[in-house]
């Protein structure tokens, strides 16, 4: 009797949370504003949170930006069948998603894409930049062979002069992914770092939980304890 109230034949409708920044074009999402994103950020960006507070709640924004993100995917219609004999109409992934992290800090968002998606395969890509000219080089990539067939979840945690990223994309470019294929999951960017993205490659989203022209340069060494 309850399933079948909650189970209808309509197509499940799923809304995206995230809004746009008109003066950016629709290509930046940044999550919805509320109460709890912003308890995260300023959690995050406190000096005095504990490396372990740090972890569990950095973990959880990362959550969050990579639930958003995956509602950028592409889905397709589908039926099942459910224990009681009913018809669902929902929706499932089209296949050919993969992830990409941009070490050594996308690497903390490894773990929340893994939950939400147990069996994703995930490439890697280290960036170095030289502190005196704000150059950034690569030293190494290592990509799912058909990566140029997929969509791409490029992780970086924080985007701040867009040097790291705009590598690190070129990369990408190199292997034979499309710009309109990347999607870049950041947790804070600044404007600057957007713009200098998105002159260089127009077609690529970007999806952040804040932009702000201050972000928490040091979200890396304190995930990782190397502060």
């Amino acid at each position: 009797m309850g399933e079948k109230m909650t189970e209808t034949d309509k197509s499940v409708q799923y809304g995206s949370n995230s809004i746009e920044k008109p003066e950016f074009g629709p290509r930046l999402k940044i999550l919805r504003p509320n109460d709890q994103i912003r308890e995260l950020q300023t959690i995050i960006r406190d000096k005095s949170t504990s490396r372990g507070d740090f972890v569990f709640y950095a973990n959880r924004l990362i959550r969050c930006v990579v639930e958003e993100g995956l509602n950028q995917l592409p889905y397709n219609e589908c039926e099942v069948t459910t224990p009681t004999g009913y018809t669902y109409k929902g929706v499932d992934f089209e296949q050919g998603n993969c992830g990409v992290s941009i070490m050594r800090s996308g690497e903390a968002m490894e773990h929340g894409l893994r939950n939400c998606c147990r069996s994703i395969r995930i490439g890697k890509i280290l960036v170095k930049s030289d502190e005196e000219t704000n150059s950034a080089k690569v030293y190494y990539a290592k990509f799912p062979p058909d990566v140029d067939k997929r969509k791409v979840l490029l992780m970086y945690p924080n985007l701040s002069s867009g040097n790291t990223v705009i590598q690190a994309v070129q990369v990408l470019r190199d292997h034979g992914v499309l710009d309109n294929k990347i999607i870049l999951l950041t947790l804070f960017c600044t404007p600057h770092g957007v713009r200098s993205v998105l002159n260089k490659y127009s077609r690529i989203t970007i999806l952040s939980s804040e932009i702000n022209p201050v972000t928490p340069n040091h979200f890396g060494q304190k995930y990782f304890g190397t502060d």
